[in-house]
């Protein structure tokens, strides 16, 4: 590539540059346009640690990155041409790539595990595509509770309420290359749902990472606090990421026969019902992230599948030949697409291989049959499976795999370490 390939819109003084952490964070540097050419030919030097952070930006000695080594430096190059920030005039942003100082991969770059698995489908001539249904909610920013108390999911009413942040949200994201088909308000006070347009899995996964920084910096225009947290409050409706699955070969819906799911759509979805449990880090590293798997909020709590079921964890949608799909419940809005799209496709792709057979498909209440196979509802038990997983190890790399590990290691002894209020309420008075 040359640096016309990256050129930047007329009038931009400033480029955002970043890339995803760990935890799907984008973190990065804003760059003056009278040094652009330079970044595009050289790169932009940071620390390695950026990969190291957990999301309060804590660090820790990890095998690959260090005190003994000292923390060394990557680069960061754009991936392409910069847009427009609509609301910074002369402001520009666009996601990046990291090198290593040997001009390698990045061993914990979360991106790289994903460009793995997508090369692994190319080489099968498959082509994967995914569309990223995201929901947050929108919080007052000084006491963190919703500023309209009112519950009205898909209501017209609470949609123009919210239209002053979602409206700008919905047209200025997508001004900046990013289809977003629609919102809508969600079952919980303050709590929306935004739907991107289908993409191949890295396109889709490096949207979600600059999506989610964007919907927080336009909410806080509004004077809003955006969170993807899983579950902010306990009594109310948990924030999800929904994946949407299909893979496609010489131009032809692999999961599809004739607008009904095939056997190649069967066998990927048998692969990964037989994974959902020992990769469940991937679609949740905090504790929070667990307290939305609970029966009967359209959290699934077992590797089921079925038809237009939203009980289960995979659903599959049938239609046309081009719109035959399966949507994918299980994770939450606060993880890391690269990981947990890399693990689907891993997954599924086992399944095609293997031929694996999916069991029968779940007709009604899932939450209320018996003998399904149950997927993590805690970090501990998701962190033992993971731990007892060659397969993850395998599909993540060691370096991230151990990483992603000790996340969610040292995300559990802080919660054990600590004396809550609930706790402090419940028992200082009464013993």
């Amino acid at each position: 590539m040359t640096t016309d390939d990256f050129s930047l819109p007329e009038g931009t003084h400033t480029v955002i540059l970043g890339l995803g952490d760990l935890n799907g964070i984008m973190r990065g540097k804003r760059i003056p346009a009278t040094h652009w050419e330079t970044i595009c030919k050289s790169g932009n030097a940071l620390s390695i640690a950026l990969f190291a952070l957990d999301m309060t930006c804590d660090v820790w000695d990890t095998p690959y990155v260090n005190m003994d080594n000292g923390y060394p430096d990557m680069h960061m190059f754009p991936l392409g041409k910069p847009v427009s920030v609509p609301w910074e005039p002369g402001v520009a942003m666009v996601m990046a790539r990291a090198e290593g100082m040997d001009h390698k991969p990045v061993p914990i770059d979360p991106r790289q595990v994903l460009l793995r698995q997508v090369a692994r489908a190319e080489a099968m001539g498959i082509d994967v595509q995914v569309g990223a249904e995201l929901e947050f909610y929108l919080l007052d920013p000084e006491t963190n509770y919703p500023k309209d108390m009112t519950t009205s999911v898909y209501g017209l009413d609470r949609a123009a309420k919210l239209e002053h942040v979602l409206g700008p949200i919905r047209t200025l994201i997508n001004e900046m290359g990013i289809p977003i088909e629609q919102s809508n308000p969600e079952y919980a006070a303050g709590q929306a749902e935004v739907n991107i347009r289908y993409a191949t899995a890295i396109e889709s996964a490096d949207r979600v990472i600059m999506f989610r920084s964007l919907v927080k910096q336009l909410a806080a225009r509004e004077n809003y606090r955006a969170t993807f947290m899983a579950k902010p409050f306990y009594e109310e409706s948990g924030s999800g990421f929904h994946t949407h699955y299909s893979l496609w070969k010489d131009g032809k819906n692999l999961f599809s026969d004739g607008g009904k799911l095939s056997e190649t759509g069967k066998h990927f979805i048998g692969g990964l019902r037989a994974r959902m449990a020992e990769s469940a880090i991937c679609g949740g590293m905090t504790v929070n992230s667990y307290r939305r798997r609970q029966p009967y909020t359209f959290c699934p709590t077992s590797a089921s599948w079925g038809y237009d079921n939203r009980t289960v964890a995979l659903r599959v949608i049938e239609g046309s030949d081009s719109s035959t799909r399966f949507e994918k419940r299980d994770a939450g809005a606060d993880c890391n697409p690269y990981l947990l799209i890399a693990a689907d496709i891993a997954a599924g792709l086992d399944g095609i291989e293997n031929k694996t057979d999916p069991g029968p498909p779940v007709t009604g209440n899932a939450y209320a049959m018996e003998g399904l196979d149950p997927i993590p509802d805690n970090l501990r038990d998701a962190v033992a499976l993971a731990r007892g997983s060659d397969w993850l190890r395998d599909v993540l790399g060691e370096h991230m795999y151990e990483l992603a590990c000790q996340q969610c290691e040292r995300e559990m002894e802080f919660f054990a370490a600590q004396v809550t209020a609930v706790e402090t309420a419940r028992y200082l008075r009464n013993f």
